[in-house]
């Protein structure tokens, strides 16, 4: 069984999908259908962004969202013109949306369109120097849990991204990540280190992002997935649009549940996995927590090969 995952934010960098565009007429339509999609982006094309950068441009979480979205379907369509199709697909935190167009429960149109919106809603939630989050390595999730139920002192810290193979993430208030990550060395945890990103994700301080989302989240046009999608919030499998979308919904201010993600799609059979779209981060997280998968990445023109074979097999 043929798992298809795709990456969330944090994957993306400048030029990424040129060798896909020159390569293969199905990414540049892709990339030339996002611009037609976001004609008054900030910055100018979609497109150029990606390709040209500046890097600061693409790393606005308005900007990175769309982009990754795009680069991410744009190595499926490519796959999908080679007969290469998923059994069933999952994405990390944004890449849960290019798993929908995967499947077909959302149009690639109205999803880079809903992703740009929901990069600024996710922005603009908290100001600039009062959120922060941070990796924990090497401590359980459960003890990472008590390392924030113990250091909040009234402010938000809580597990964001509960990545498996001994990551977890955390994200709230700038003070309370600091008391959180300390407490957490001082239970074990290896390493506790600061991520330079924009915006604490995937905790209570983006309800006001969930709250201005789920309206326009639940106008869209949905279709029942063509293959089932397990969800970041639950760890479930989604296989009509209504269950899609209040997923998507609960995603914004709730936490990855990345490990129970992975540990799903092996339940239900998967034994191998396709990491499609930028980088190879999910191939690693996955080689810890299902130890015995096959696991391959694309993202170039050169690992064709490598998922030519592993599909095949």
């Amino acid at each position: 069984m043929i798992a298809f995952v795709f990456p969330g934010q944090g994957s993306q960098k400048v030029g990424m999908g040129q060798a896909l565009i020159d390569a293969f007429d199905e990414a540049r339509a892709v990339f030339d259908e996002a611009d037609a999609a976001l004609p008054d982006l900030l910055g100018g094309p979609l497109s150029r962004i990606i390709l040209q950068g500046p890097a600061d441009q693409l790393t606005l979480t308005e900007h990175t969202q769309p982009a990754i979205l795009t680069m991410s379907v744009a190595a499926c369509r490519v796959l999908a013109s080679r007969g290469f199709q998923p059994d069933i697909v999952a994405g990390h935190s944004l890449g849960e949306y290019s798993a929908h167009v995967a499947a077909g429960t959302l149009d690639f149109a109205d999803a880079v369109r809903i992703v740009r919106r929901r990069g600024r809603y996710m922005q603009e939630a908290v100001p600039v120097g009062t959120g922060a989050m941070a990796a924990i390595l090497g401590l359980d999730a459960a003890a990472v849990q008590q390392a924030c139920d113990e250091s909040a002192q009234g402010q938000v810290v809580s597990p964001a991204n509960i990545n498996g193979a001994g990551q977890v993430v955390i994200a709230g208030h700038v003070a309370a990540v600091e008391r959180a990550s300390a407490r957490a060395r001082e239970l074990g945890a290896r390493r506790a280190i600061p991520l330079p990103v924009s915006a604490p994700f995937h905790c209570a301080l983006m309800k006001p992002a969930e709250d201005r989302l789920a309206p326009e989240l639940r106008g869209l046009m949905v279709h029942a997935p063509r293959v089932p999608v397990v969800a970041n919030v639950d760890a479930e499998t989604k296989r009509d649009g209504a269950a899609s979308i209040a997923a998507l919904v609960a995603q914004v201010s709730a936490p990855v549940r990345w490990e129970s993600v992975v540990q799903r799609l092996a339940s239900e059979g998967v034994t191998t996995y396709v990491e499609v779209g930028p980088g190879a981060v999910l191939s690693g997280l996955i080689r810890k927590i299902h130890p015995g998968a096959t696991v391959v990445n694309f993202g170039e023109p050169d690992d064709l090969a490598a998922v030519d074979a592993a599909l095949r097999a």
